[in-house]
């Protein structure tokens, strides 16, 4: 995983005795692409599930949800390993609840977190990332629900990590199920550029908080600005990846390091898992409702 700027304010991850395998990690996007990163150097696609159109194996005809799973374990295999992902070593567990657009019903969504809790032991998922949310004009009451699957998720034993959402700089603007005050919420710490997010030039985008019930949010950020990683429908050379940008892309990045931490530490529950990340954090000097406890450092999660 990478960024157009090289993430120097990243941790160097090439000697990192940890790649996150056997730990299962599911998410709810737009599918999965079997891109040459999964595969290699063995196949990681433990499950797919489609909840838009009940196809049985795995496809992405948006491409949101395989940047999604590059960046938290793809191998980079197509490209040398330069846009290597956080856990490469992972099992990816991926259900379909978006459409070509991207677009998808709140009960898509609510179905696909009941397969997850009810799949976890057959799948050996310990991680659920959803790198998703409602949109502004989402009614009170989907919204709501979504926030009771996640924490019912929470509540199974699932690390659950949430995009912040990209409607900020306004106080109040975390997405749910980003809301929640069990899971883990990411925002992205480089959000002060100029990006295109869905055919948008934005920037400061990254949802702040606190919670409108006055819960402290986001409780990470990560880099999520121009991130490099694998593309639907390629298999080689640089057509392989693609780069986006949004809280989407920081999500991934605190599910990755999650998966790390649970292969060095298995026994470790849910609630240790989101204390450890917030506590390893680096400072950047903003607010608690722009940076939450701050940006997330691989290196001292992992000491």
């Amino acid at each position: 995983m990478n960024n157009a700027r090289n993430m120097i304010h990243m941790p160097e991850l090439s000697h990192c005795p940890y790649t996150g395998r056997g730990v299962g990690i599911a998410f709810l996007d737009t599918g999965i692409f079997p891109h040459r990163d999964f595969s290699e150097p063995f196949l990681r696609i433990a499950a797919f599930m489609d909840f838009v159109r009940g196809r049985q194996f795995p496809y992405d005809d948006n491409g949101h949800g395989t940047h999604i799973c590059g960046i938290a374990a793809g191998s980079g295999a197509a490209s040398g390993g330069r846009y290597r992902g956080i856990a490469p070593g992972s099992r990816l567990i991926a259900g379909k609840v978006l459409d070509e657009h991207g677009d998808g019903s709140v009960k898509a969504v609510l179905k696909g977190i009941s397969w997850i809790i009810d799949n976890r032991f057959k799948y050996g998922i310990r991680i659920l990332n959803i790198s998703i949310g409602a949109e502004a004009g989402e009614k009170p009451a989907d919204s709501a629900l979504l926030v009771q699957y996640v924490e019912k998720a929470w509540d199974s034993g699932l690390v659950v990590v949430v995009a912040a959402g990209n409607n900020g700089p306004r106080p109040m603007s975390v997405t749910a199920p980003g809301t929640s005050p069990k899971v883990i919420t990411v925002g992205s710490s480089d959000d002060s550029g100029r990006v295109r997010i869905h055919g948008e030039t934005v920037c400061s985008y990254s949802g702040r908080g606190p919670t409108k019930s006055l819960v402290l949010k986001p409780d990470v950020v990560a880099p999520g600005s121009n991130i490099i990683s694998c593309a639907a429908g390629r298999t080689f050379g640089q057509h392989a990846y693609a780069s986006r940008s949004g809280t989407s892309m920081a999500t991934p990045i605190v599910s990755g390091a999650a998966a790390l931490l649970l292969e060095k530490y298995p026994e470790l529950d849910n609630n240790t898992v989101k204390h450890r990340i917030c506590q390893s954090c680096d400072d950047l000097g903003f607010s608690h409702s722009r940076q939450g406890f701050g940006q997330i450092n691989i290196q001292k999660l992992l000491h």
